[in-house]
């Protein structure tokens, strides 16, 4: 019986045990809840300053620190294919404190490089997505081309002959290009350039035929006249570009090339830190002031769930794989 006794008295202690264990991880789950952020947070980017991507990202930073009572300190760490700075971030404690800015680039990353230093899947968690942004397809004004179906002809018609310019070889203006030559079962040769103006200069002069970059690249040109917008990249007319008919609507069906920021974290992150950083960001990013700075830019705010950016993540390393394997573009 006083054998019975103690082994009753001591399952009582280990369920007594067990429930204060229990008690203080939900306590200090909730303590992480309410307390986090307690400090700066740094977002590190994968490009230098300037750009569209480092513009945006500080247009957010600056309101998603008001929201969550701390400061977002941006980090500009651009080089090799993201991987300077994927592994800075990978380098920090996985505490919600440093995150990771990808894009359509990170996508297409994994693919053209031979080796990455790091995993954007496996080694990270999606939070949520910031931005999205079509290119455009972009001719001289007093040139031959007005319409993409014009583009399409000439290239049908003399195949080779028509040359498109884009940035560096590699960039999701140069895979577009070569995913708009296989979807519309054309030839013509793609002309890299190592920036935006060096593009306009070339077209302008009559060096090349047609452009695709991002509209804001481009505003200037086409601000004043100088070149015109014949087809945008995105799978339907944009907000932005309301007047621009898509490469869809020229009869190539299934062209889509969406440009995209998002914020990831370091697998390992708590749950209750990326849950308030996507409730944040959800807030920030339907703010219409927030929405109206972006559209300036030709950008349009939209935050997601975290499983929806995931999802087009992969789906983008799967597309442009097959883009880069089919265009023959050899890894760097």
């Amino acid at each position: 019986m006083n054998q019975l006794s103690g082994m009753i008295s001591r399952y009582l202690r280990v369920c007594r045990l067990g429930a204060v264990a229990l008690a203080l991880s939900l306590s200090a789950s909730a303590a992480t809840a309410q307390s986090y952020p307690s400090r700066d947070i740094t977002l590190v980017l994968p490009f230098g300053p300037g750009g569209i991507a480092d513009i945006t990202a500080r247009i957010v930073a600056d309101a998603l620190g008001k929201e969550l009572g701390q400061q977002i300190i941006i980090m500009n760490q651009p080089g090799a294919g993201g991987a300077t700075a994927a592994q800075a971030v990978l380098n920090a404690e996985p505490d919600g404190y440093t995150l990771a800015l990808f894009s359509n680039g990170t996508a297409i990353s994994v693919p053209l490089f031979k080796k990455l230093p790091f995993d954007p899947v496996s080694e990270f968690v999606p939070v949520s997505s910031l931005a999205y942004f079509d290119f455009v397809f972009v001719t001289k004004a007093d040139g031959k081309f007005k319409t993409l179906k014009e583009v399409l002809d000439a290239a049908k018609a003399e195949p080779g002959a028509l040359n498109v310019g884009t940035i560096n070889t590699g960039s999701t203006q140069n895979l577009a290009a070569e995913l708009f030559k296989s979807a519309a079962g054309i030839d013509f040769t793609i002309v890299p350039y190592k920036a935006t103006p060096d593009l306009q200069v070339a077209l302008l002069g009559g060096e090349i035929d047609m452009i695709i970059d991002s509209q804001t690249a481009l505003q200037a040109a086409l601000q004043k006249n100088q070149a015109i917008a014949i087809a945008s990249s995105g799978p339907r007319r944009s907000s932005l570009t309301s007047d621009v008919p898509t490469v869809t609507e020229a009869g190539i069906s299934g062209y889509d090339v969406t440009s995209w920021n998002a914020i990831f974290t370091p697998k390992g992150t708590p749950d209750e830190a990326r849950t308030a950083l996507n409730r944040a960001l959800t807030s920030v990013l339907a703010d219409e002031a927030i929405k109206k700075r972006f559209a300036e830019l030709g950008v349009e705010a939209r935050s997601s769930k975290p499983e929806e950016i995931g999802n087009r993540l992969n789906e983008d390393i799967e597309k442009w794989s097959a883009v880069i394997e089919k265009a023959g573009i050899p890894k760097q």
